[in-house]
């Protein structure tokens, strides 16, 4: 396998969240009752952009002559370790507010890395790297300021002197 830079590396990593993503924003919508809840709604969407990340991931890289194989092979590592996270974390959970409070971090967690790609990117100075930088990280910050907004309603709704399950 070809050895990665930090740059492809980080690359791999943005890709296995977003294929994590998929999952997780599943794994959470079924955690809600009904399916016309709005946040049910927003779920679909991150479902589907983190769906339209991975594809633009992996058209990148394509673009690192050899390295395509290595960065999809690293990049199913992260999906499987951010995967076994969301498993530890939500087992046994069925309430849509513990999952939402997951995607909290998860969402924080990919705009980290997506920051941290466009910092590598600065001087490595890829064009399709910037472009596709430049494209995700607006779209994670909506995705966290979706899941923390969503967390909060779900909060809100609960009896702070109830019981904890």
């Amino acid at each position: 396998m070809a050895e990665l830079t930090n740059l492809e590396s980080k690359l791999a990593e943005v890709l296995g969240l977003a294929q994590a993503a998929k999952g997780a924003t599943d794994h959470v919508k079924g955690m809600f009752d009904e399916d016309g809840s709005e946040l049910v709604t927003t779920l679909t969407r991150m479902h589907d952009e983190a769906a339209a990340t991975e594809e633009r991931c992996v058209a990148v890289a394509g673009s690192f002559d050899g390295k395509k194989t290595a960065i999809v092979e690293k990049a199913r590592e992260v999906k499987g370790e951010a995967t076994e996270m969301m498993e530890t974390y939500l087992a046994g959970e069925d309430d849509p507010l513990d999952g939402f409070e997951f995607l909290t971090m998860a969402e924080a967690g990919e705009v980290g890395h997506w920051m941290i790609v466009r910092k590598l990117n600065e001087r490595a100075g890829i064009a399709e790297v910037a472009e596709l930088a430049d494209w995700a990280i607006p779209i994670q910050e909506r995705h966290l300021r979706a899941v923390l907004d969503g967390s909060l309603e779900l909060a809100a709704a609960e009896d702070p002197n109830e019981p904890a399950d």
